[in-house]
């Protein structure tokens, strides 16, 4: 995509957020890639995941060595072609890439927001992004795009705002999170709260971070990202070294990139927002208000959907993605489905796999043809 420069928006308006408190006002940061057309019909909103940011594609500077997360999919020519549509990515609230989150200086105090910023949710993150669309001149997303977190937002989206969504896609993802999904993710937060330089959620001010609980968490869940046959593919029980040293330093080259990847993450990632966004991740449960009937809560959407899941991705199943393809169903919906086989776990999402290149890009023609520039 070449270099990008994010852009920022302050909204002055208060946002009334699901768990009863309010954000008085507020800024987002987002990233565009493409030109809008006249009738602005060609918009496609990508969405991102817990870890992710508005930085889809892209560099930052010539000395960036790292694109946008997804910069195998959203480019000229590419899946999603910036010839044929404006994409829009954002970065969203609670987040600690450039959005007002937890490390932001609360106006009422001073100082930063910390465990003071309210909890979040992924329908409240979809009204934020529908304010964005009105002062970017977006009516009607052609589609709305997100793989697991991101695809929950999709799926919100649709039904929140049913006339403003042409298509859905929605990519290794799920209706709710399971019993075992939610204890990860309590047990990454445990690693985080029962670190001392914790502060409980102020280690801002006291020049500190809870290092130790981070690295814990972003190891536990780095290894839900991944399959065993990956890890096995990758490390195997290959030593580090080529000898076993009996203490407890790195023996195993898994060992070696799990420590590798939390350190990585410490110092670029906010523990107070990794806990809001993994409590987001939580009560994601669209069907709750309808007494867990998932066609029930699917009624108002209008869009037609793409469901994309992963062979091996075993912490969102593909079982869990044919539970939203069948509520679809029940409503008489334009629903297509994929289930492409992959080695890379929840991760793949994230991959230039050929078959999920091929689906995606093919999906993107048909809403091309519907929406052309």
């Amino acid at each position: 995509m070449g270099l990008v420069t994010p852009a920022r928006l302050r909204f002055p308006e208060p946002l009334a957020l699901a768990s009863g408190g309010v954000l008085a006002n507020y800024e987002l940061v987002y990233e565009t890639y493409g030109t809008l057309n006249a009738d602005a019909s060609n918009a496609v909103l990508v969405c991102h995941a817990l870890s992710g940011s508005h930085h889809v594609a892209g560099y930052h500077s010539e000395d960036d060595k790292r694109p946008g997360w997804w910069e195998h999919h959203v480019g000229p020519g590419k899946s999603l072609d910036t010839r044929r549509f404006f994409v829009v990515a954002c970065n969203n609230l609670g987040s600690c890439f450039g959005s007002t989150g937890p490390a932001s200086i609360n106006p009422a105090t001073g100082r930063a927001f910390g465990p003071d910023f309210p909890m979040v949710t992924v329908r409240d993150w979809v009204e934020s992004q529908a304010r964005l669309a009105d002062r970017l001149g977006i009516q009607r997303w052609a589609a709305v795009v997100g793989g697991s977190l991101g695809g929950m937002q999709a799926l919100q989206w649709a039904i929140d705002y049913p006339e403003r969504v042409a298509h859905a896609i929605i990519i290794a993802a799920a209706p709710k999170l399971t019993a075992q999904n939610i204890a990860f993710n309590e047990v990454a937060r445990q690693a985080i709260l029962t670190d001392p330089d914790f502060h409980e959620g102020r280690f801002y001010d006291h020049g500190t971070e809870p290092r130790r609980g981070l690295r814990i968490a972003r190891m536990l869940g780095h290894i839900t990202y991944l399959s065993d046959d990956i890890m096995r593919e990758k490390f195997g029980r290959d030593l580090r070294g080529g000898k076993i040293n009996f203490d407890y330093q790195v023996a195993f080259e898994v060992e070696s990139y799990l420590r590798y990847q939390a350190d990585s993450f410490v110092g670029r990632f906010d523990a107070n927002t990794y806990l809001l966004m993994t409590k987001a991740l939580d009560y994601f449960d669209p069907a709750g208000n309808t007494d867990g009937r998932l066609a029930s809560a699917l009624a108002p959407v209008k869009a037609d959907t793409l469901v994309l899941a992963f062979t091996s991705d075993w912490r969102f199943a593909p079982a869990r993605s044919r539970e939203i393809v069948k509520a679809l169903h029940d409503n008489d919906l334009n629903v297509s489905y994929a289930e492409i086989n992959a080695a890379h776990g929840h991760d793949a999402f994230l991959m230039p796999i050929p078959r999920y290149v091929e689906i995606l890009r093919s999906y993107m023609d048909r809403v091309y043809a519907g929406h052309p520039t």
